[in-house]
């Protein structure tokens, strides 16, 4: 495996920017790690990229007691630490800055009406769960139906070949830091974007212009193990692969998993 970035004694990871899901992140990703590893802070690194609607500040400024997506909304900075989920969550905010900002958004009106419960509402939910596992797939019809339905014989047997005029964005930092180690079961919140958007600018446009709360509730995501996704992973050429029901779960299995979900937060 070919990879760039070093590490030093401020954690910088190596991360294979040629695996397909660093794709759209790679030209401002690649740089940005090399500042990092070579000593600047994960702040110092982003920073420098200059592409983001807001700065990049030491943990360290965010007051005591004050909410971090409201600080973020108020100040238009984002409390950063060194390690790599801030340093994924910094590069999200270089790549899709209206993005990034209208999530911030949603939060920050959540919290000025409700203020900071012990649990979140279901709108803070929503945009936690994206902002952390999001992702965004633009496919032709019958693939995105599938993937709803949770048909995973058709998605990756006979709809197969549809792969090739899909596109797929991973936008969840935290998604994104768990693909830095690839492993099976690892899982996105995806999004149907229309067949139109073809580009990091088209996701970053529609994303900002449609995130709303109304959108949102009920969750409208789909789940998707993103290690299954044709030419993403050598092991899924093997059909094998899919007959892991751990990962690929029946629809029953996850409505389940869903009642007992709400139970708990009843």
């Amino acid at each position: 495996m070919v990879t760039e970035g070093l590490t030093n004694a401020r954690a910088a990871p190596a991360i294979d920017w040629h695996a397909p899901w660093w794709a759209p992140l790679r030209a401002a990703g690649a740089p940005a790690l090399a500042r990092w590893a070579a000593g600047g802070t994960v702040a110092e690194a982003l920073n420098a990229r200059g592409a983001a609607p807001v700065r990049f500040v030491p943990q360290a400024v965010l007051p005591e007691g004050e909410p971090y997506e409201r600080f973020i909304f108020t100040q238009r900075a984002v409390p950063t630490r060194d390690n790599l989920h801030d340093f994924l969550n910094g590069l999200i905010w270089c790549a899709y800055p209206r993005a990034k900002q209208a999530l911030n958004a949603l939060q920050h009106a959540e919290i000025a009406r409700d203020g900071v419960r012990a649990t979140r509402g279901p709108v803070r939910d929503a945009v936690t769960v994206f902002d952390e596992n999001g992702a965004v797939l633009a496919a032709p019809e019958a693939l995105w139906l599938a993937l709803a339905e949770r048909r995973w014989g058709d998605l990756f047997g006979p709809l197969r070949p549809l792969w090739n005029q899909a596109r797929l964005w991973v936008l969840g930092h935290a998604a994104l830091e768990k693909l830095v180690s690839p492993y099976k079961s690892i899982t996105a919140h995806v999004l149907q974007a229309p067949a139109a958007i073809k580009t990091m600018e088209d996701v970053d446009a529609w994303l900002a212009d449609g995130l709303c709360a109304e959108r949102l509730v009920p969750k409208p995501f789909a789940p998707l193990p993103l290690l299954g996704v044709p030419g993403w992973w050598a092991p899924n050429q093997d059909a094998e692969f899919y007959r892991d029901d751990t990962v690929f779960r029946p629809a029953r299995r996850l409505a389940a998993v869903a009642d007992v979900d709400a139970a708990r937060r009843a």
